[in-house]
């Protein structure tokens, strides 16, 4: 497979893709936005349709001080509950430069619960502070393997610093996942967007 150049044969100067050379695409499938919500919940659009979807949170702040932004998946029932199996890690910078850490966190993760999975530490609700990034969950209609998912996000934590976040881990069960629900801890999502992507 050749790419074709301009003269200069800088990558800049390609004017054309291979044949062979495929992409994926993000195909938005829908949007939320928080105010004062309780719950923010993607009930349809999670079917054989992609192989991978992604969750993109934009500014999602709490209405409480101290909480923390979890995630739980729906297995075909009505409830949120799906059995997981999840690890927790996260870099942390405090604003005066006191505290300067990487740290796995057990009290985190979760071992075959149905709990929701923690995706942030301890968050702010300062008017300035939130939280972004993405959550991405891998073929959800498979009826033969569990069900894997990613979190990477940046925070502002409420000691007045910065979060890294990395979280991952499978819903253990070979039922579909038709359904994600997105909470805090404690008290609403004050504000925020959060978008679904199908990616193709």
């Amino acid at each position: 497979m050749a790419l074709n150049f301009a003269n200069n044969n800088s990558l800049s100067a390609i004017t054309t893709k291979p044949s062979g050379l495929s992409g994926g695409s993000m195909n938005l499938i829908s949007t939320q936005t928080a105010s004062s919500s309780a719950t923010i919940s993607f009930t349809s659009g999670i079917d054989s349709t992609y192989d991978e979807y992604v969750f993109k949170f934009y500014d999602v702040h709490p209405q409480t001080d101290g909480v923390f932004f979890h995630v739980n998946f729906r297995d075909g029932d009505t409830a949120y509950d799906a059995v997981k199996t999840t690890t927790w890690f996260r870099a942390l910078h405090s604003e005066d430069n006191s505290i300067a850490n990487l740290t796995y966190d057990a009290a985190y993760d979760l071992a075959q619960s149905t709990s929701a999975q923690r995706l942030t530490g301890s968050l702010g609700n300062g008017n300035d502070e939130s939280i972004s990034g993405e959550l991405t969950l891998y073929n959800p209609s498979s009826t033969t393997f569990v069900k894997h998912f990613i979190y990477r996000g940046a925070a502002y934590f409420n000691a007045n610093g910065a979060f890294d976040i990395f979280s991952a881990g499978y819903c253990n069960t070979t039922t579909a996942i038709d359904g994600v629900q997105f909470t805090m801890s404690s008290g609403n999502i004050d504000s925020g967007v959060i978008k679904l992507y199908g990616i193709s």
